[in-house]
């Protein structure tokens, strides 16, 4: 038999039953009776129900390519927005006090940490709660202006979302010196266009506000007729950053992923929409919005990045060389989308993030 030491193992994946266990032992929450994994990604994530009726749900952190998780600037700034009265999963403390538990796994300890779980639904393509997922995260920014908790690790900038992440691709074993030298190239012509774009705004950052990790329910009348109100989690992302960069995010998502497909007008005006919520709380300068575009490939470049420092646990197909090949044209022509599609006057500016 040959044993394997801890150098040696990428990332485990614990069983339910464990992380019930584990969430027992931590917390003084009283017995789960069920405890499910829902999600292996960046991080491993977990539903939990306890005997007592109370619905949570538990983030298991993975070994990240930036460093250690950023839990006491998240868990500060969770706990600062839900004071000011915006609905986010919140943080459950452990019965030491503490917002993370170690687990002791065969490849070293990692954090458990332990939140409300949300009721509703994403929203999906619904253009009422679009809106209101824009609204909700300018509601966000506005409220997370006075936070003086924790710094946070990091920040969502150039270093983190572009140097750092093109560093990471360069050590993949999928990029060649051809895509090398391509995507340095374009990093280069990144930081000359922000170089054009100064002033940018900074708030504190949800990070990934990307349209699924926000759910919708019903909010008071609004003449007549039910408001809808955006609730927001997963903020493993958060982190003081660009204002373009946040909204950017939402747009990626909506793009298609071929030179040769258009955007929809569907997507189109979901974006639109998305903008219009945004801007009936907090305008939105023109530096700002012109920062948008460039801010895809930025947003391109931290996922490509991340799967770069990730495939000692997902493998090189998660990014083969044939599908690298195809993004820095797409990031290019991401680069020069116009953004502001129609959008109505904004209401007066507010303050930006210290």
């Amino acid at each position: 038999m040959f044993a394997l030491n801890a150098q040696s193992i990428a990332q485990t994946t614990p069983t339910g039953e464990a992380i019930a266990q584990a969430v027992m032992s931590g917390w003084a929450l009283g017995a789960v009776k069920h405890c499910v994994l829902m999600r292996r990604g960046l991080n491993q994530v977990y539903e939990l129900r306890f005997d007592n009726g109370r619905h949570a749900k538990a983030r298991l952190s993975a070994e990240r390519p930036r460093g250690e998780p950023n839990i006491a600037y998240e868990t500060a700034l969770l706990l600062h927005l839900k004071d000011r009265g915006i609905p986010v999963s919140a943080p459950l403390a452990a019965a030491n006090g503490a917002f993370s538990f170690a687990l002791d796994l065969p490849e070293g300890p990692r954090a458990l940490m332990l939140f409300d779980f949300l009721p509703g639904d994403p929203p999906g393509e619904s253009l009422v709660d679009i809106e209101a997922t824009g609204r909700g995260l300018a509601q966000l920014h506005v409220a997370a202006q006075d936070y003086a908790g924790p710094a946070s690790r990091y920040a969502l900038d150039f270093a983190e979302l572009l140097d750092a992440a093109l560093q990471r691709m360069l050590t993949a074993p999928t990029v060649d010196e051809a895509l090398a030298q391509e995507f340095s190239a374009l990093a280069r012509d990144l930081h000359e266009r922000f170089a054009t774009l100064p002033g940018l705004t900074r708030v504190h950052c949800h990070g990934d506000c990307h349209g699924s990790n926000n759910f919708m329910t019903d909010g008071p009348e609004v003449g007549g007729e039910k408001s809808r109100v955006a609730a927001f989690f997963d903020f493993d992302d958060t982190g003081p950053g660009l204002l373009a960069y946040e909204l950017s995010v939402y747009l990626w998502v909506q793009l298609p992923r071929s030179l040769e497909t258009p955007a929809s007008a569907a997507a189109l005006e979901r974006w639109r929409r998305h903008l219009t919520g945004y801007t009936s709380v907090r305008a939105v300068q023109e530096v700002d919005m012109a920062a948008i575009a460039p801010c895809l490939a930025l947003r391109h470049f931290w996922i490509m990045g991340e799967y770069a420092g990730r495939i000692p646990v997902w493998g090189t197909q998660a990014m083969p060389t044939h599908w690298l090949r195809k993004q820095a044209p797409l990031m290019r022509a991401w680069m020069d989308l116009p953004t502001r599609v129609g959008l109505t006057a904004a209401v007066p500016s507010t303050p930006a993030m210290a």
